[in-house]
């Protein structure tokens, strides 16, 4: 008699096909939820796949309270399905609307920019909404296994639930997981995966939330006395960056916070995985403290909330047609097939220290299709932070308003695609920025500084009636 082999496992089984698209979305995040409304919008039918209990990615489950990459400096980027999005938000009662906010206040480099605060309690309901009213189907609760893959072509998705595992064919899938998987599981060329890399990532975040916080009282604090109580809690060991980072969702009570982070993850390693958020918690414990104790106006304070899951900042970055650099932003670099604005700021954490690099492009910057677009991989496009860039460009990029303008464009592309109107050779740049800017999307600078000047204009004529 053999002995069995326990390195693994010989599986031999045959999947059902539980339905079948023209277009699937996979994770139901920032970009997610808007490739999925997109591609229905469209006219393709659509499904939307995640594994938490809700969309929205780090607006919900991850508890980040507010959107950014909305504004660069004083001028609107973001319109289309994601200016819809934050005004179905605000008429839930989710929010107050966009406020000027102070980014990382504490650290030894501020940035002043507009934010669009929230509850998300609220975008859960409003992203429901969103999808259900664009005819999405949406199956939340659902692990992506791998992809279906034809000869050169992707040709759907492997799936597992608790009622066990079924396939969803498509004749065009958007990967807006954030890590690529689809992507680097049909051999797409990708970055951020180096030896090099692996401890060296920018740390995790656990975003938790406080109540009964006297906020007015927060903000009233100075500058340079926050930065000392935050320098004060680094050499005490018990806060992690130079940050006392905040912000309200409506009604000014509570405090969102990102003061956690996790160093030496490799969010791609589920062992990782596993540590991050049990460190997280951990952090969280002692920052609670340290709040109370020492920082005015969270003497009363209690904590509310923690996410459930842990924010991550950097995985996989695929190689795509084109790859958009920091030279590219810095240097004003227009591009015939802009499909979206970025708008920074452009924000690197240490990946071993306490600081931040974060400062706030000049201008704008285009993001081409092109960078959401494979070499030869054909039925696939990617959105979200997996978008081909450099790790410094990804800094810039990242952000959720940002990543729901792509969501935008590679849904409507996915569409084309899916009914024979577009290919990686013939991407229909055009026919695809028309779509954008029927829905009012802002693809490129002078989009949004001629929108820029018709809302001054209207804000004229309503302070001269």
């Amino acid at each position: 008699m053999k002995s069995a082999d326990v390195t693994s496992v010989r599986e031999s089984f045959s999947t059902h096909v539980a339905g079948e698209y023209d277009v699937v979305v996979a994770g139901g995040g920032a970009s997610g939820l808007i490739a999925a409304v997109s591609a229905a919008r469209a006219g393709a039918k659509t499904a939307v796949i995640e594994r938490q209990g809700c969309l929205g990615g780090n607006a919900t489950t991850g508890m980040v309270a507010q959107y950014l990459g909305f504004y660069n400096r004083e001028t609107r980027v973001a319109g289309g399905l994601a200016y819809e999005l934050t005004q179905r938000i605000r008429a839930l009662g989710g929010s107050e609307g966009f406020a000027r906010y102070l980014l990382a206040e504490a650290s030894a480099s501020p940035v002043p920019l507009i934010n669009f605060p929230f509850n998300p309690e609220i975008v859960k309901i409003a992203a429901d909404e969103f999808a259900q009213d664009a005819g999405v189907d949406i199956h939340l609760h659902t692990q992506i296994v791998k992809p279906l893959l034809g000869e050169s072509r992707v040709e759907g998705v492997v799936i597992e639930t608790v009622s066990g595992r079924s396939a969803l064919r498509a004749k065009m899938v958007v990967d807006a997981s954030g890590d690529g998987m689809i992507a680097a599981a049909s051999c797409v060329p990708h970055a951020g995966v180096e030896p090099e890399l692996k401890r060296n990532r920018q740390p995790c975040t656990l975003v938790f939330r406080m109540s009964s916080v006297d906020v007015k009282r927060f903000r009233a604090v100075p500058r340079e006395e926050k930065r000392a109580i935050a320098l004060e809690g680094l050499k005490e060991g018990r806060i992690y960056w130079e940050s006392l980072s905040f912000c309200s969702t409506p009604g000014g009570k509570d405090a969102v916070s990102l003061m956690s982070r996790i160093f030496d993850i490799d969010a791609l390693d589920a062992a990782d995985a596993t540590r991050a958020e049990l460190a997280g918690r951990r952090q969280v414990k002692t920052i609670v403290r340290f709040l109370r104790e020492r920082v005015p106006g969270f003497e009363n304070a209690i904590l509310a909330g923690i996410a459930a899951r842990v924010g991550v900042r950097e995985t996989r970055r695929i190689i795509g047609q084109y790859t958009l650099t920091e030279e590219d932003i810095v240097g004003n670099r227009r591009f015939a097939d802009a499909i979206a604005l970025g708008a920074g700021p452009m924000d690197l954490h240490d990946s071993k220290g306490t600081g931040v690099a974060l400062w706030m492009p000049e201008v704008p910057f285009e993001i081409p299709l092109r960078c959401l677009l494979p070499e030869s991989v054909q039925g696939l496009v990617v959105a979200g932070r997996a978008m081909s860039a450099t790790r410094d460009a990804n800094g810039g990029s990242r952000h959720m308003g940002t990543a729901m303008c792509l969501g935008e464009a590679a849904g409507i592309y996915a569409a084309l695609a899916a009914r024979g109107e577009a290919s990686l050779r013939d991407p229909a740049v055009e026919t695809v920025r028309a779509m954008l800017r029927e829905r009012g999307a802002l693809i490129c600078v002078e989009d949004a500084l001629a929108a820029a000047e018709a809302e001054r204009s209207e804000i004229m004529k309503f302070k001269a009636a």
